[in-house]
């Protein structure tokens, strides 16, 4: 198989259905437990580390914003942390719709091009397209992905490693 930038709207694609397994394994655990949704998405590893909301939150953003950047396409509105559980379910499937719309053409040639973007404040790299969404997007999203992960398994939730990695399987 040949790896292009394109390749990784599969991989993105992919990630958004853990994500969607973990939230609902998540929210089972919580109803069993008598736990609200909204409790459950408040969760987090420890008091100073952001809640599951962010973690789904930057999951259904970055597998969205970073293709479009990329692909010199408009970049879509992003969603915040305030969603529910039904609006983080409605986000991660627009998510897989918007990245079923992209099309190889889209990402011919860009691996090279330089794009700069502003990283919270006062850094604003330029990086080769192709470096953004194949190193910092995807480090990004398994990254909140897996921490995630980490806050269901830390209040019970009975998923394991093949929750997180073959959960659209």
């Amino acid at each position: 198989m040949t790896v292009s930038l394109f390749t990784f709207i599969n991989l993105f694609d992919r990630q958004l259905d853990n994500a969607a397994n973990i939230l609902t394994k998540g929210v089972q655990f919580a109803a069993d437990g008598g736990h609200s949704e909204e409790e459950m998405l408040n969760w987090s590893l420890i008091g100073d580390m952001a809640p599951l909301r962010f973690q789904l939150m930057v999951v259904c953003n970055f597998t969205r914003l970073w293709p479009a950047r990329v692909a010199g396409l408009p970049v879509p509105v992003e969603i915040d942390q305030t969603l529910d559980v039904a609006g983080f379910r409605a986000a991660i499937a627009d998510a897989k719709a918007y990245l079923a719309a992209l099309t190889p053409e889209q990402f011919a040639g860009r691996d090279d091009v330089p794009l700069t973007y502003m990283l919270g404040t006062g850094l604003e790299p330029t990086l080769p397209s192709g470096q953004w969404l194949t190193v910092f997007a995807t480090t990004n999203i398994y990254f909140h992905l897996s921490t995630a992960y980490g806050i269901l398994r830390s209040k019970g939730v009975p998923i394991g490693k093949p929750d997180l990695f073959a959960g659209g399987l």
